[in-house]
């Protein structure tokens, strides 16, 4: 598919990540007034909550859908409404739109702007499911002949997280508290984190509820559009933690997201399969078709007042499950999915050393760090430091990008239970 051109001139520059192909869902206010919906449309965003409220948009019999500055309501309509108010906006924006005098008044600079979370999390579910990022920390941990565990090619492997971790883009993250044990201590002792990582992430976010088991195409249907995602993790908790259960306290410090949702429908264009299996997966988890996409996916880190180094560079293709196979299986007991629910795809890492998807890899343990372009070298994030994600599906002279997932590290408040 072409670029799609509007009468946004911005929109139609080859390297904007908001063209007329893309229209994702975001939140903002601005001059600290109240939350608005909004469409990104080059460097602009299109105010939805106000054109509703002038009749310039009306979904249905509903009313108001657009009035709390936030898409939840909407997503819950299911996929016949996504795509008639998406066919609404495409012609509103359209470079031969006849209305397009009348519809300058709603565009709103993305300069200055606040962005919001653009939905109510209902529940996060973050999983391990890129196969290069679990065989390298499995290698780090029990050696490269057991380095993934003897589930992990039949089942995405997954924990159910907090929803109130999660943040969108530009908030900062404090580094947390808990307890960390050395390799030659008996005893744990309770400290700010030493080891303080990302996880480059793909978020899925789920549109229409089920109450039951669902197909994998089912479960594609049923997700709404996808974030970037930063999984923060304090990797020295969760060591001395995880045993038996898996990951708590080490991964319920914060969730970044990027602050706009790209609609599936703007990623069909980019559709590819998974890899191929050494393992059949069971029926099902079988695809209909190609269910990853090809997005290309970067991080930066930038030290304090300093510039920023892109440390890795992969792809979502990499990954071994998708995000509608992740659902699939999440609904197999029977657990009821909610509009809002999250799905974390997993750390995205590809096969070489600058595809890594986390500092964990990238610097092998703290074994191997890596240099920053200012002459620092980092095994974890420091206190200051700005992570970065970014990502976008490249068209056909157009790009359908995401916006930043950023965030900055604090340091860690004074011990909170000395009185």
């Amino acid at each position: 598919m072409p670029l799609m051109r509007s009468w946004v001139e911005a929109a139609n520059a080859p390297d904007c990540e908001f063209p007329l192909n893309n229209l994702p869902c975001g939140s903002f206010r601005s001059d600290a007034g109240e939350p608005h919906c909004g469409v990104a449309i080059g460097d602009m965003i299109l105010n939805v909550t106000r054109l509703e409220q002038d009749g310039l948009i009306q979904m249905e019999d509903e009313e108001e859908i657009f009035f709390y500055g936030d898409w939840t309501e909407f997503m819950q309509l299911g996929s016949e409404a996504w795509a008639a108010f998406r066919a609404i906006v495409t012609e509103m924006l359209s470079e031969d739109a006849p209305d397009a005098p009348g519809l300058v008044d709603y565009l709103v600079p993305m300069a200055g702007t606040e962005m919001l979370m653009p939905f109510t999390v209902a529940e996060y579910t973050d999983f391990y499911a890129g196969r290069h990022h679990a065989t390298n920390v499995g290698t780090m941990f029990r050696g490269s002949e057991n380095a993934l565990p003897p589930n992990w090619l039949s089942i995405p492997i997954g924990y159910n997280g907090r929803a109130s971790s999660v943040v969108v883009s530009g908030t900062d993250v404090r580094r947390p508290w808990g307890q960390l044990k050395a390799p030659d201590a008996d005893l744990p002792v309770f400290a700010p984190c030493k080891r303080f990582d990302l996880e480059l992430e793909i978020g899925a976010v789920v549109g229409t509820p089920s109450d039951g088991p669902v197909t994998v195409a089912e479960a594609d249907a049923m997700i709404f559009g996808y974030v970037l995602l930063n999984d923060w993790s304090a990797r020295d908790i969760q060591a001395w933690e995880y045993h038996p259960l898996g990951p708590f306290q080490a991964k319920a410090t914060a969730t970044t997201i990027s602050p706009w949702i790209v609609p599936k429908a703007a990623l069909e264009p980019f559709r590819v399969s998974t890899p191929e299996r050494e393992r059949p997966l069971l029926d099902y988890l079988q695809e209909p078709g190609p269910m990853l996409y090809d997005i290309a996916l970067e991080v930066g880190l930038a030290p304090e007042g300093q510039a920023e180094t892109v440390i890795a560079r992969t792809n979502y293709r990499e990954m071994y499950y998708s995000s509608a196979q992740q659902l699939a299986h999440h609904t197999t007991s029977g657990c009821a999915m909610s509009t809002g629910d999250l799905l974390g795809s997993g750390t995205i890492s590809g096969p070489e050393k600058h595809q890594r998807g986390a500092l964990l890899e990238l610097a092998w343990g703290g074994k191997e760090p890596i240099t920053l372009e200012t002459g620092e070298t980092r095994s974890f994030i420091e206190d200051g430091d700005r992570i970065t994600l970014r990502g976008y599906a490249q068209g056909d002279g157009y790009r359908v990008g995401f916006g930043a997932c950023t965030g900055r590290v604090l340091p860690a408040l004074g011990d909170p239970y000395k009185r």
